[in-house]
């Protein structure tokens, strides 16, 4: 009986068994299924055949299982993965030859028996008899179809597998009563297409269209006599007939294959002898399992496909079900990803960062107002060599990401601006924002219970010229972050918690973001740049928070079947206010115009994005987007031990690295070639009245006559004595002679009192702004 699993010959054990099998069920086909009680063998045996009727009735015939095919957005495939790599076809799509040569080396009287071949069972007990051992088998095709049924039950499972494959009389008994059954219901054909669809072929080959793909590289309908013949010898043990690895072995099965279909009449002598003098003529096609395989650098975005399968209930109630189904396969996968967009990113990170760096690079694109997850790749590619990695930089660690993410720097402080926003804050909120700082001696949490400074941690900015007083448009635009950490002390902890709940926003293993000032303000907790990306994306689509998702559609084939199922789909809900969002569009545009993503910035569309660094340099971020595409980037090491300072990165040396300078240029190319081509719709932004706090190119802050003349947008005014304590920036003189024309914060106006709208400063002395002739002028709209 041909063995369907790799392997040599039978064991002693195995044949002894084989031969007292063959033997007993002849007996109990002769004998009517009543064999006799001779001595113990025919007690055990009688025993087995008692319970004949006891089986049930019904062969429950598992759905094979097939390769599944992940398609991107535009219907290209991306990677084929399996647990058996086989696809089921017709017998009308089995060439003629092949479907002789099964037949003809496995049963040759397949079309003349039942369900059991009485002839072959006397013939192989008398071949045994005088052998010996067990020289010819005598199970028939549709009793091996059982078998592999059982075997394809078992799964992966080495027990269950091991259980489907045991030489028992019990196995032997269950065999027969399920193939008379499949006999009467199915019929020959029938019988024929479905043992060569789930028969094994070797080669993690299963059913000969896939065992036709992998060692001719040709459709099953296409096979001519010495290659059906080379497919069908196979079949008998999978290892010791290999023609890859043991071509010698094979030609020799091919052939007593070939001359055993002549001496049936399927071929002719003359047929058979040019067929047997024929090569192999093998054309091997590599097997192609699994998201190491996938095109356009889409193995890791595979793979959390996957890993969303696995892990979502809309699959399945339990992990074990929505397994069940991952690996019975059939499926075509439908996803998010669009080629542009990937393309764009893959070509991004190879001119930025090298795969041999000491560092690596994530990128991760989604579509604000849908969630859906556009691109995503890496520098270090999916693998097991050197400079590879399993790990998928760009996701939570539930699906195939590092266990903790990324710590973002200063990219959360946005979070930050929205809730201050949020809780009433003005757009023009002040604080004095000093070099360094310690750390509020307490803050309030939302439990209640208020966080204190016990060990006496202090905060500064990246730059000693980085002084307050500021706004938060010019903090924002330089990153200041003792200006956000005041921010934070003023509003609390719990504001900054909601918010960044409503963005989807929690640590790389799935936790919630702690309720401590570091990283409420200056991202010291680590995040994934799909969590990033799909945060910012709220931004750009003006408060509605989207989660990200991969899946567009999934279609599952069965047999003859094609069914649709269920997918996950986007939840869209209000993170903010619009015009929350739109402040905070305003405020990021500012970073990509003047301020520390200037390199960044997008030249052709309306655009907006933050910066990050993190301590030591060991992380850089830009996280940017335009209304129609969300993008988040990091730079860094997986292991968190290089501190990026005096280091080369995709061949361009950095003294230090910014935000701004390598994750930027990564997120400017990635976003402007998945735009090519696309609209380009407008931010809606705001106003932000003016804070008074642009000074005069030469009036001073202190006491005495200013006569600098401002930086607004307005005309300014001259030759104003106003007492204004900080050269007059705040206007409101009471005497001019010109008139301020277009800027807020001008001196006079027409001669009569500064028309200046009054900003909230938190933390600076009452009477800041009354002294004495001072005349600075201007300021911004």
């Amino acid at each position: 009986m041909p063995k369907k699993r790799s392997g040599g010959g039978l064991s002693t054990t195995q044949q002894a068994a084989k031969f007292l099998g063959v033997s007993v069920l002849s007996g109990a086909v002769l004998a009517g299924i009543a064999l006799p009680a001779v001595g113990a063998l025919g007690l055990a045996a009688k025993g087995s055949v008692e319970s004949f009727d006891e089986l049930p009735a019904n062969l429950k015939t598992p759905p094979l299982s097939q390769r599944t095919s992940i398609l991107d957005a535009e219907g290209n495939q991306i990677a084929s993965v399996y647990s058996r790599d086989r696809t089921v076809v017709d017998l009308k799509d089995i060439s003629p030859y092949m479907q002789k040569a099964i037949v003809a080396i496995e049963d040759s009287r397949f079309y003349q028996h039942g369900a059991v071949d009485l002839k072959g069972i006397l013939r192989a007990l008398n071949k045994n008899a005088q052998s010996g051992g067990v020289s010819e088998g005598a199970s028939t095709l549709t009793q091996q179809y059982v078998k592999n049924v059982f075997v394809e039950e078992a799964g992966d499972d080495p027990t269950k597998v091991a259980e489907a494959t045991q030489q028992t009389i019990g196995r032997k008994i269950r065999e027969l009563k399920y193939a008379i059954q499949v006999e009467e219901e199915l019929g020959k054909k029938k019988i024929l297409e479905n043992y060569l669809n789930i028969t094994f072929f070797g080669q993690q080959a299963y059913g000969v269209e896939a065992a036709s793909q992998r060692y001719f590289s040709k459709h099953a309908k296409d096979l001519n006599l010495q290659e059906s013949a080379l497919l069908a010898g196979i079949v008998q043990s999978p290892s010791l007939y290999d023609p890859i690895n043991d071509e010698k072995q094979a030609t020799l099965r091919r052939n007593v294959v070939i001359q055993r279909m002549a001496q049936l009449g399927d071929v002719s002598q003359a047929d058979a002898d040019k067929a047997k003098a024929a090569p192999l003529g093998l054309k091997v096609t590599q097997p192609k399992n699994g998201c190491i395989t996938a095109v356009k650098g889409a193995g890791f975005f595979c793979k959390y496909v996957e890993k969303v399968f696995l892990t979502d209930p809309v699959f399945g109630r339990t992990k074990e079900d929505r397994a069940k189904v991952w690996n019975q396969g059939g499926l075509t996968i439908r996803t998010t990803l669009e080629p542009q967009a990937q393309e764009s990113v893959q070509d991004s990170i190879k001119d930025h960062v090298y795969q041999s760096d000491k560092v690596a690079t994530a990128v991760t694109l989604v579509e604000p107002g849908t969630g859906k997850i556009l691109g995503m790749g890496q520098s270090k590619p999916y693998g097991y060599g050197k400079n590879e990695t399993e790990y998928n930089y760009s996701v939570d660690s539930a699906y195939g990401g590092s266990n903790f993410g990324w710590p973002t720097g200063s990219t959360f402080k946005p979070f930050l601006a929205a809730a201050a926003l949020e809780d009433g804050k003005p757009a023009n909120q002040v604080y004095p924002a000093p070099y360094d700082m310690p750390y509020p001696e307490r803050v309030s949490t939302c439990s209640g219970k208020d966080w204190r400074n016990t060990g006496n941690d202090t905060v500064e900015n990246e730059s000693e010229s980085e002084v307050g007083p500021y706004d938060l448009r010019k903090a924002m635009e330089l990153s200041v972050n003792t200006y956000f950490v005041q921010m934070l002390e003023d509003i609390g902890m719990c504001p900054v918690s909601k918010m960044i709940d409503g963005l989807g926003v929690v640590q790389g293993n799935g936790d919630k973001v702690p309720e401590r000032p570091a990283s409420m303000t200056l991202g010291a907790t680590g995040l994934s740049p799909l969590t990033m990306a799909s945060a910012y994306a709220a931004f750009a689509s003006r408060g509605m928070y989207c989660t990200p998702v991969a899946i567009e559609s999934i279609t599952q084939t069965v047999g003859n079947t094609k069914k649709s199922l269920d997918v996950p789909k986007s939840t869209c809900s209000r993170a903010m206010s619009e015009k929350t969002a739109d402040t905070i569009n305003t405020l990021l545009s500012g970073v990509v115009d003047s301020g520390t993503g200037k390199t960044a910035g997008l030249k052709d569309r309306d655009n907006a994005g933050k910066t990050g660094t993190t301590d030591s340099r060991k992380n850089a971020w830009f996280v940017g987007y335009t209304p129609n595409l969300s993008g988040a980037v990091w730079v860094g090491s997986a292991t968190q031990k290089v501190e990026m300072e005096r280091i080369y990165i995709g061949g361009e040396y950095h003294s230090l690295v910014y935000g701004g300078d390598t994750p930027g240029p990564i997120w400017k190319q990635a976003m402007t070639g998945a735009l090519d081509g696309k609209d380009s719709p407008d931010f809606k932004t705001v106003t932000i009245p003016g804070s008074g706090l642009d000074r005069g190119n030469n009036g001073g802050k202190g006491r005495g006559n200013g006569n600098g003349n401002g930086n607004g947008r307005g005309n300014d005014n001259n030759n104003g004595d106003d007492d204004g304590f900080l050269g007059g920036l705040i206007g409101g003189g009471t005497t001019g002679a010109n008139t301020s024309t277009g800027g807020a914060s001008g001196g006079s106006n027409n001669g009569g009192s500064g028309d200046f709208p009054t900003p909230t400063i938190t933390g600076l002395p009452e009477g800041l702004f009354r002294g004495n002739n001072g005349n600075g002028n201007g300021g911004r709209n």
